[in-house]
């Protein structure tokens, strides 16, 4: 299982450096040829900005994944380890809730564009593909997310795995 959830993630990744070099090839191209020759690439905005959608909710699950979101430990820390525990199931199912939320509202704006055949207006695309963003994120960030409480009431997170915030370098 943890060889699919590998293959899962390093797929995001790719998909991550390929949204990030359509956008930066669709924008500078759009930008040489409107100063260079006073033509453009029609659909660069609508591509860009569908790209940076995508790009940021893909980032995000990574992100998660790998415990690389903000957050601070000054008080998990001095706790004891009943105590860490006790935040961590806390603070997932604060997680698990808003994640639900989202996936409710990005599920239900999903369904609307689809249903009005709601499309950007020079891609000619379904809208669907933009709040359906939402939905691929809110699923992946439930199930990493019960990953991690199943983990820990399965007796197989250790102690130093409680406080889910990485050190920096400074």
């Amino acid at each position: 299982m943890t060889r699919i959830a590998d293959g899962f993630f390093g797929m995001l990744k790719v998909a991550m450096v390929l949204f990030l070099a359509l956008m930066v090839v669709l924008v500078f191209g759009n930008v040489v040829l409107r100063y260079g020759f006073n033509k453009g690439i029609t659909i660069s905005e609508e591509m860009s900005r569908m790209l940076f959608v995508w790009l940021t909710f893909t980032s995000a699950i990574v992100a998660m994944r790998e415990h690389a979101h903000i957050g601070m430990d000054t008080v998990l820390k001095h706790l004891s380890p009943a105590g860490k525990k006790v935040c961590f199931v806390l603070s997932h199912i604060l997680v698990l809730y808003a994640s639900l939320l989202f996936l409710q509202g990005s599920w239900k704006q999903t369904v609307i564009s689809y249903d009005v055949g709601a499309i950007a207006p020079v891609t000619g695309m379904s809208m669907t593909l933009f709040y359906g963003a939402g939905v691929v994120f809110s699923l992946c960030a439930v199930l990493l997310t019960l990953a991690e409480l199943y983990r820990l009431f399965a007796g197989r997170l250790r102690e130093d795995e409680l406080v889910t915030v990485k050190e920096t370098a400074d």
